[in-house]
């Protein structure tokens, strides 16, 4: 089954107030197969929250992002359709991201409202390609929150590479979501295993120029719902953003991820 975030998403938010549940299970053991992070540690990671949307349970969060500017955060394109917050982004008043908050039932860190969304306009919901957007904050984070975006030819992308995917969603794929971040330890996986994964169907086609695929070839480590534009980590360094998959942690089906050095093409051509 595809790892379907938006349409997850969509589906919870019709029941309003009630923590982000998954419409189907997934063989899995969080995040999958990860253990908890305190939020000092990963000062670039943020949640994205609208409690009108979504409820108060978990300050509202329902994606993930990162900090790649005081006031700049990354997250994944379809986090912010329609299907997802039920109205055009600028049109959620109370669209936030929660930094320096590691358990989002708690009072710590700050809350800072979204002044402005740019969604790339190349992405492509059917193969899930361009998977990123950009969120403007109304005002800057600390300076020590930002991390640095790995560019083309990083020695961060080579096959084998390890690396940590960061988030607050289904901890099983079962719909039992986290509270407080987790992590959880993946390898960069080579193109050609990714290919055979997806070579081109209703869940998704992995394209090599734009996307990154990590897990373990055995499977059990992987993101999963409530994931969706949160960072894959590699040697200090952004090198993807959660994006898509079929189930989560299956054996034969890794974690399919918006390759950062597209994005930061992307961004330095002017959008």
């Amino acid at each position: 089954m595809r790892r379907t975030f938006a349409r997850a998403l969509a589906l919870v938010a019709a029941v309003a107030a009630i923590p982000l549940v998954s419409p189907a299970p997934a063989t899995a053991d969080v995040v999958i197969g990860g253990y908890p992070v305190e939020i000092a540690e990963t000062p670039w990671m943020v949640a994205l929250s609208s409690r009108d949307r979504f409820g108060g349970t978990r300050a509202g969060q329902f994606c993930g992002g990162v900090v790649i500017g005081r006031e700049t955060v990354l997250t994944a394109a379809h986090c912010l359709g329609e299907e997802v917050l039920g109205a055009p982004p600028r049109q959620v008043r109370d669209l936030r991201i929660v930094a320096g908050r590691g358990d989002l039932r708690a009072d710590g860190g700050e809350e800072v409202a979204v002044r402005d969304v740019w969604i790339n306009p190349r992405h492509d919901s059917y193969t899930n390609a361009g998977d990123f957007a950009v969120l403007t904050l109304s005002e800057p984070l600390a300076a020590g929150s930002v991390i640095g975006m790995a560019g083309a030819g990083d020695a961060a992308y080579k096959p084998g590479t390890g690396a940590v995917v960061y988030g607050w969603g289904d901890t099983t794929g079962a719909g039992d979501y986290a509270s407080s971040l987790r992590a959880s330890p993946v390898r960069v996986l080579s193109d050609a295993v990714c290919e055979e994964a997806y070579p081109g169907s209703a869940d998704g086609t992995y394209l090599a120029g734009s996307m990154l695929c990590a897990g373990e070839v055995g499977g059990g480590r992987d993101a999963c719902q409530g994931d969706s534009g949160g960072p894959l980590v590699a040697q200090g360094r952004l090198i993807g953003l959660v994006s898509w998959g079929s189930g989560c942690g299956r054996v034969g089906s890794p974690g399919v991820y918006t390759r950062a050095s597209g994005v930061v093409t992307a961004l330095g051509a002017g959008h």
